[in-house]
């Protein structure tokens, strides 16, 4: 049994890398789509505060995993392993594909669906779903608000400073918002894969005591998706930064400081936001403070239909999975 749990260990650690690589995207992908930084230093970056951000923040987003979307009572190695895997396919493909899915609602779309395929409907905590529900929606929505407010406050702050010195002044200021977002990303995702561990080891016996996430869990999720910030995922980071609007340095500022505002306010209250969906929220809100025509809808439209089906997708993923392990002579402790 102690084989197999720590094969799993290792797949879900596999799972926060790749969430590292596609997120990469969130991270950086105003530093290089307005210059400030070459990609390697920019995933250098993103990928430093990464790491950084398992000594703040607690873990509240972790327990809201671990104990949040499915009842802990039916939880097992097999569960965990048909949620992993569906999660690991769905972040894959849509990372080849070039799309900036939530990796987090793939890793809840696992859990709902290897849920319900051993225990039913019943297994699910709907209050927790809710909360997950309802910021799917708000998300994006507090990213583009806040996102449109501080570059209308930037715009008359700076309405009698010549360009030259304001695109000066936030070349460097971007450099701070892009280590403030990197902090919230690396926090709140990085802890959705120390839930499902920590679950994983509480309910197979090899955690004492009460539900917790000890701290070799937390580093070494942050050291993993720190890795995959570093490698990038390329084709993810030209979607969201190149192709969904044209950004400057002023307009990275305020789209960076505008998503790490709502993930970081998010991360307290335990909520396991997508930082995709705020960022790329947030970086419409900056563009519509031009003209909405700068905003190239058609991409938009394609990353808004990968978020939609990314829940039921993984779902019915780690639903079929669950089923076909079920056959397997696999340890269920």
């Amino acid at each position: 049994m102690l084989s197999f749990v720590i094969i799993i260990i290792l797949l879900a650690l596999f799972f926060d890398f790749l969430n590292g690589m596609n997120d990469a995207a969130n991270s950086i992908a105003t530093v290089v789509s307005t210059r400030v930084l070459t990609p390697r230093l920019a995933v250098l970056w993103a990928a430093f505060f990464n790491l950084v951000a398992a000594f703040f923040f607690g873990v509240h987003v972790a327990t809201t995993i671990g104990k949040g979307v499915v009842d802990p009572g039916i939880i097992d190695a097999v569960l965990i392993l048909a949620t992993l895997i569906a999660a690991i396919v769905w972040t894959f493909v849509c990372t080849q594909l070039g799309l900036p899915i939530s990796v987090s609602h793939a890793l809840v779309g696992g859990l709902v669906g290897a849920g319900i395929a051993k225990a039913g409907f019943s297994a699910l905590v709907l209050s927790g779903l809710l909360k997950i529900a309802i910021f799917i929606a708000l998300a994006p929505l507090m990213g583009t608000l806040l996102g449109y407010i501080y570059m209308v406050a930037v715009y008359w702050i700076c309405r009698r400073c010549p360009p030259q010195m304001v695109n000066k002044w936030f070349r460097r200021l971007q450099l701070v918002s892009a280590a403030a977002y990197s902090l919230g990303h690396g926090t709140n995702d990085a802890q959705k894969t120390m839930g499902i561990i920590s679950v994983l080891l509480f309910s197979t016996g090899y955690m004492k005591g009460d539900f917790h996430v000890p701290f070799w869990i937390v580093i070494s999720c942050h050291m993993v998706i720190a890795l995959g910030t570093l490698l990038g995922g390329w084709r993810v980071i030209e979607t969201l930064g190149m192709k969904m609007t044209k950004l400057r340095s002023v307009h990275g500022f305020c789209a960076e400081t505008a998503a790490a505002t709502s993930i970081l306010l998010s991360t307290a209250g335990g909520i396991p936001v997508s930082t995709t969906h705020t960022i790329t929220g947030a970086i419409i809100g900056v563009g519509a403070t031009t003209k909405l025509s700068a905003i190239r809808w058609g991409v938009a439209y394609r990353v808004v239909w990968a978020w939609l089906l990314t829940i039921p997708g993984t779902a019915l993923v780690a639903f079929l999975t669950r089923y076909f392990l079920h056959f397997l002579p696999l340890p269920t402790g």
